[in-house]
């Protein structure tokens, strides 16, 4: 299956590797995740602590699958903290 999660921003080969672990493969497969679930399920994956920059990515990463297009919103560092920058 080709994967098309690096179009979104802040998704690089790590974090779509990361993706594709959890069974996410396309963009349209985040529509409707929880990030926040994301990142717990991506902590007990790796059965270590994730930095929670993940967690912002995720945030960024479903932001985005489900068509957000503000550019202010495609920063995933302005997703610290809050659902909603």
């Amino acid at each position: 299956m080709e994967s098309d999660l690096r179009q979104i921003p802040g998704v690089g080969k790590a974090v779509e590797g990361d993706l594709h672990g959890m069974g996410i493969h396309r963009v349209e497969e985040l529509v409707g995740q929880d990030p926040e679930e994301l990142y717990d399920r991506l902590m007990l994956e790796q059965g270590a602590y994730v930095d929670r920059c993940m967690l912002y990515v995720f945030r960024c990463a479903v932001y985005y699958a489900e068509g957000g297009r503000e550019p202010e919103k495609l920063r995933w560092w302005n997703w610290k903290d809050s659902k909603t920058p």
